[in-house]
């Protein structure tokens, strides 16, 4: 399949630029002209301007049940908690492909062209395994299919409620029993055209140490993605320091965890030596600002994890919003409440970890680029909205982080496809009336 698209601004090596015209044939970028300006006969005209496709990094999809009901009264990450295993506890694979696909849809709205799925609802509940084992994994690749984005789905081990202590009765469905019994199930996934299958550690909390090896040696042999969380919570920092006598980062680092297709996904609380840790082995870091403010987790020291070496990508995680602007705008915007200075990154380099590194942490290392050889995947962001009308084109990477929201998204392309069309998604037309129904089927379980 070849398609033409006239981009009436692109960002294109951090700048941007007038009349580019790609060229897509079988989902890859063949040729990029710059300084064309009309479309093409026949080309499809994307107005506005447009980025690479962006990489939603660390996403839980039930989490989005749990939008607003969350917020009734006050409360502590641990009691939201509670709250998130209610949920979780009556998803089936059906539910969960309902919601994920209106979930993914939803993304695709925002400019979203990848998601890394940090998946750990394996089981039904009590811990018996469906006769497809990966069935409720299986239903969401299927859902990211059905809403035509792409998914490196994150397959998670979780064995443990705490150090030494069982899964207790939610979160059984999320444990396989032990980390060689993880490694049998998720390597029954097989990677697919929009679809690739990686690794994570929920936790320290809940990998016992002496598990954590199996885990990284999986990932290592496939070349795949692993994920962790790391250190959100300083109640983790505390309880592993008691158990182990060292941080959270210390022990992945010993049992062979961190490197450069590792991603700590938070790294909140860090001591000098984790960042050390981290950035030394190229070990990457996922910020989640929109949740870890929510949550009230606290900022992360994302310019002394990247200055050490670390990788920075975004994601949206418990989706109390989705919007990858915002998360890129976020980060920088906490990074001067705490430093009570500016400048911290450039909207550029906001963008590269919103798209290209964020793709990498993924598995993508072919998108979140516009140059030949590329995947076609492509957002547009109008520059014609009250909220963005107004600064000159050549201001649209700033105008874009620091102005821009999901709602500005004009055009989503996945693969050459155009998903999202002036606004509107061509896979699944009603997004909020398919959000609707699926999360009210969810309580309704």
């Amino acid at each position: 399949m070849h398609v033409t698209y006239w981009l009436e601004h692109a960002w294109l090596d951090a700048f941007v630029e007038p009349g580019v015209a790609l060229d897509v044939t079988n989902g890859r970028i063949t040729a990029v002209r710059k300084d064309v300006p009309a479309p093409p006969p026949g080309a499809v005209v994307l107005r506005g301007l447009t980025l690479p496709g962006l990489a939603n990094a660390h996403s839980h999809a039930f989490h989005r049940a749990l939008r607003s009901t969350v917020q009734v009264g006050s409360g502590t990450f641990w009691t939201w908690r509670e709250v998130m295993y209610g949920v979780s506890s009556r998803l089936t694979p059906q539910t969960y492909f309902d919601l994920a696909r209106a979930v993914y849809a939803e993304m695709a709205l925002a400019g979203v062209s990848a998601v890394g799925e940090f998946h750990y609802l394996h089981h039904a509940p009590g811990g018996t395994p469906y006769a497809d084992p990966n069935a409720m994994g299986e239903a969401l690749i299927a859902a990211a299919a059905e809403a035509g984005i792409r998914i490196t789905l994150l397959d998670t081990a979780y064995l443990a409620s705490g150090f030494g202590t069982p899964p207790n009765r939610p979160q059984r469905r999320f444990s396989d029993g032990t980390a060689d019994a993880w490694a049998e199930r998720a390597s029954l996934l097989k990677d697919r055209d929009h679809a690739r299958i990686g690794a994570a550690i929920h936790s320290v909390r809940a990998v016992p140490a002496g598990q954590l090896a199996t885990v990284a040696a999986w990932a290592q042999a496939r070349e795949a993605p692993l994920h962790v969380h790391l250190s959100e919570q300083t109640a983790e920092n505390d309880a592993c320091l008691a158990a182990h006598g060292c941080t959270p980062t210390r022990l992945l680092a010993d049992h062979g965890v961190l490197g450069p297709r590792t991603t700590g996904v938070h790294n909140t609380h860090l001591a000098n030596e984790d960042i050390a840790l981290i950035g030394g082995t190229s070990t990457g870091t996922c910020m989640c600002p929109t949740t870890e403010r929510d949550l009230a987790d606290g900022t992360g020291p994302a310019v002394r994890l990247q200055r050490a070496g670390s990788p920075l990508c975004l994601g949206s995680d418990s989706h109390a919003v989705i919007d990858l602007l915002e998360e890129a705008r976020a980060m920088e915007l906490n990074e001067r409440l705490s430093s009570r200075t500016r400048g911290h990154w450039t909207a550029a380099a906001l963008l590269r970890a919103a798209s290209v590194d964020g793709h990498a942490a993924l598995g993508w290392p072919d998108a979140g680029t516009i140059e030949p050889g590329a995947l076609a995947d492509l957002t547009t962001i109008a520059l014609d909205s009250v909220r963005t009308a107004g600064p000159l084109p050549r201001l649209g990477a700033e105008t874009a982080v620091f102005a821009a929201s999901a709602c500005d998204v004009r055009h989503t392309v996945v693969a050459g496809r155009h998903i999202v069309r002036d606004g509107v998604h061509t896979l699944v037309p009603d997004v909020p009336g398919a959000m609707a129904k699926a999360v009210t089927a969810v309580y309704q379980q």
